[in-house]
């Protein structure tokens, strides 16, 4: 077997096990989503979602972006140039900055929530809800701290090829939002106890949030040790590798988060639309079904596949490089295509199924409905970005990444304004503007990387989406089909029968397009369900 034949598997397999781990971590997440929507209704749940935005955004940046991406491209070339020691002593000097630079930013939040919630959403004209959520987010921004150092940790244990911890170390995370939630949400709001909820208890799921974060990190701590780190802050940050961290971080921050900012964007302009608070429950609903996918498939990939190009690029853009990146996206297409088909065309379903229930109502399942399809449709292209975008950094070509997505949130800015403002459109025009962007990001990245690695196999990729255009139509027969029969009485079916014929459809589809593909010659998918064989049969 040649080495970039045991490469490809090791990719393979290992991103299976990063899904599976990540898998765990969004099902909780779900859940942590289908409790507050079903307990507090969209109204207070939005409130929640906007308290939660900022420090959830820096989560992404950090836990899945900037700090990640920049730290892990360091500390990966560290180890194959210098040695473990060398590698651990950036770890040490890198936890320092960010425990001092993230708590003072976690204190600015906290000193400033009042005048952060009217800035971020002008368009709210109650003075509780705007109360409600300075409250909340006083208590949640500790949060950035923790998560910072959390993203090291997992960057720290990613580079030594350990994935799964760090991968479900996150459903740790909405494990304690939920336990503690729960239980803090009891102790403190005699309504909760007695059955009459009141807009108290979301302070109980805010403590949760921070219960949440230590818990994450706290669970890795154990695997870091073993791999050899010791722990001590080193504040010594003159030193070339915190240099050069930072010196990928600032671009690599831009770049990562114009998809954030385009979300960011998107809360502060739904504040002006009819639904303002609930709007923002609408929007994350719609978005939490898009991240299942997301993370199960383009954040597992991209994690595996970083520290594999970061190993790679030492030794220039090599056929290994371009085929490993190119292997990626493949991979990341044959398993977010058919998520984004069946998420379209089973959007209401989906939705009714998972939060019609307590105070979330059918008027609420159509106002989310819409949104995700948009995102269903950017799935795609957000889950080849959480691969391709890395890519840059890893080769030096950090800027790349950083003008497109400046563009990026120039284009979804306007467009917001111009649909809200002018058009007066709901929050759904919101989006697909974020999925436009998300398009055009793709597309700008993947003819830039082209010219730059000399190709990415792009013949070979086009072969396989039309061998998996053919798995699409199939399934999308299904779909189509099961909405006219079995699907078609929805709104009279019990819960027991919504879930059976919805469970049915699904998987009958997903067979189709599995069965299809594996026909077609589609290599990832003979991948897929070897992989997937070779654990059933243990």
């Amino acid at each position: 077997m040649s080495a970039s034949t045991s490469e490809t598997e090791s990719q393979a397999k290992s991103t299976g096990i990063v899904s599976m781990a990540i898998l765990c971590s969004r099902i909780l997440g779900l859940v942590r989503d289908q409790m507050l929507n079903g307990l507090f209704g969209a109204h207070f749940t939005g409130i929640f979602t906007a308290a939660f935005r900022t420090p959830n955004m820096l989560r992404d940046l950090f836990a899945e972006g900037a700090l990640s991406t920049a730290f892990v491209t360091t500390f990966t070339k560290k180890i194959k140039s210098e040695g473990d020691e060398a590698a651990w002593q950036l770890g040490r000097k890198m936890l320092a900055l960010s425990i001092c630079f993230m708590s003072m930013v976690s204190l600015a939040g906290i000193a400033i929530a009042p005048w952060l919630v009217r800035l971020l959403n002008p368009g709210w004209d109650r003075a509780a809800s705007i109360d409600l959520c300075a409250d909340l987010v006083r208590i949640m921004y500790p949060f950035i701290t923790i998560v910072s150092v959390t993203a090291l940790v997992m960057g720290m244990l990613n580079s030594k090829k350990v994935f799964f911890v760090p991968a479900v170390a996150s459903a740790f995370f909405n494990l304690g939002c939920i336990v503690g939630g729960v239980v803090i949400a009891w102790l403190i709001d005699p309504g909760f106890r007695s059955g009459t909820l009141t807009e108290k208890g979301l302070i109980g799921f805010a403590i949760g949030t921070l219960v949440g974060g230590l818990l994450q990190l706290g669970i890795q701590i154990p695997s870091l040790r073993r791999v050899g780190f010791r722990f001590g802050l080193d504040f010594k940050w003159r030193d070339q590798g915190v240099s050069e961290v930072l010196h990928l971080m600032w671009p690599s921050l831009i770049a990562a988060g114009g998809t954030q900012i385009g979300v960011f964007l998107n809360s502060v302009f739904a504040s002006f639309t009819p639904g303002q608070e609930s709007a923002n429950a609408w929007l994350a609903n719609a978005q939490r079904l898009q991240q299942l996918p997301l993370g199960l498939f383009g954040v597992a990939v991209a994690t595996v596949t970083l520290p594999m190009l970061s190993r790679l690029a030492t030794d220039g853009m090599t056929p290994a490089f371009r085929g490993a990146l190119a292997k990626g996206l493949r991979l990341v297409l044959f398993l977010t295509l058919p998520s984004a088909v069946g998420l379209c065309l089973l959007a209401h379903e989906i939705v009714s199924i998972l939060f019609e229930h307590g105070k979330f109502t059918s008027v609420d399942v159509d106002a989310t409905a819409g949104p995700l399809q948009a995102y269903a449709f950017g799935l795609v292209f957000y889950s080849s970005i959480k691969v391709l975008q890395p890519a840059f950094y890893t080769i030096g070509k950090r800027f790349v990444p950083m003008l497109v997505s400046l563009g990026i949130i120039v284009f979804t800015a306007t467009v917001n304004a111009i649909t809200v403002f002018v058009l007066k459109w709901d929050h759904t025009a919101l989006a697909w503007a974020t999925a436009a962007g998300l398009l055009i990001n793709f597309s700008a990245l993947y003819i830039n990387m082209s010219r730059v690695a000399g190709g990415l196999e792009t013949r070979l990729l086009l072969t396989s989406l039309t061998k998996l255009s053919m798995g699409l139509v199939g399934m999308a027969v299904i779909c189509l089909l099961a909405k006219i029969s079995v699907l078609s009485g929805w709104s009279s079916m019990s819960f027991m029968m919504q879930t059976l014929s919805l469970g049915g459809t699904v998987l009958v589809a997903a067979g189709v397009y599995f069965s299809l593909t594996q026909k077609l010659g589609v290599e990832e998918a003979r991948e897929f369900l070897s992989i997937v064989s070779r654990r059933f049969k243990r």
